[in-house]
């Protein structure tokens, strides 16, 4: 990377955070990481871990001097972090973010930019069920997409930092307008966690004799439902009330193909069942072809 920050604020320093800190840290990419979370266990954690050199008693004196500021907290904490930190950003700053959602950061962080600082918002494509910066580890992003979403507009050199950012911490990058982003991670991403979440409730709600067998017997499908199911619910309740548009959308589509199949099973068309299963799997064979397996 040809330009190595200052200073970069990570507001927020749980798995994502702490994992692109690492990253930055080895690839020799900033000269100081700060972050201030509102977990104070989880800032000390992540000094003592080595993550940041210095954490921040609040937001302001975060970003305070960062010529790179990263949101890596849930989505729905955005708002009042950026009217908070808005008159203390360095003229020249960037400020972007790891959130899954793009439409809603622009709307949320967009009024309190000032003038003379950059909004690239970001995505990387990857995470584990994990939480907290004891989760992080620096090879998070390697070999995975990263979606850099600009407002239209934005400073293209602004932009072109994020990206060569992300290409050194080891992703490959892609860049999306925010709208577009969030309607294809609807589909990718956001739909099967809500299929997740619902799957392993119904299990929950199961009488006791049953439920127990349930865990003690989960087959494969079941135990993969229960890892995504784990992930942060803060963070997931914003994603969904943050991309309901899209979300709704998706799941009104994925209900009527559900319907279909239903009827499939009910009347005995094993020939539609196996045209979508053969289908199917095709989709998997092309995410294998793309080594994002």
């Amino acid at each position: 990377m040809s330009q190595v920050f200052e200073r970069v604020a990570f507001l927020g320093i749980g798995l994502i955070g702490s994992s692109l800190a690492r990253a930055i840290k080895r690839a020799g990419l900033a000269k100081q990481i700060v972050t201030f979370d509102g977990n104070a266990d989880h800032a000390a954690q992540a000094k003592a871990l080595g993550v940041v050199e210095e954490t921040a008693r609040n937001a302001a004196e975060a970003v305070a001097g960062a010529d790179l500021v990263v949101f890596a907290v849930p989505i729905g904490a955005y708002a009042d972090l950026a009217a908070e930190i808005g008159p203390h950003l360095a003229p020249g700053a960037i400020v972007s973010d790891v959130g899954s959602v793009k439409m809603a950061v622009i709307r949320d962080l967009g009024p309190h930019i000032p003038e003379g600082v950059y909004l690239v918002p970001a995505h990387p494509i990857a995470g584990t069920e994990k939480s907290g910066p004891e989760s992080g580890f620096a090879d998070l992003f390697e070999g995975r997409w990263a979606i850099v979403t600009p407002p239209p507009g934005t400073d293209e050199a602004a932009v072109q930092r994020i990206v060569d950012l992300w290409r050194a911490v080891g992703s490959e990058v892609e860049i999306m307008e925010p709208g577009h982003h969030d309607r294809v991670l609807a589909i990718t991403s956001h739909l099967p966690h809500l299929i997740a979440y619902t799957i392993v409730g119904t299990a929950t709600d199961l009488e006791g004799t049953l439920q127990q067998e349930v865990i003690k017997f989960s087959a494969s499908g079941f135990r993969d439902f229960t890892r995504i199911a784990a992930s942060d619910p803060t963070m997931w309740r914003d994603v969904f009330l943050n991309n309901r548009e899209a979300v709704l959308d998706v799941l009104q589509r994925f209900t009527e193909d559900l319907t279909a199949l239903q009827r499939a099973i009910r009347w005995g068309e094993g020939e539609q069942l196996f045209d979508l299963f053969t289908r199917t799997r095709a989709i998997r064979r092309s995410i294998i072809d793309a080594k994002q397996a």
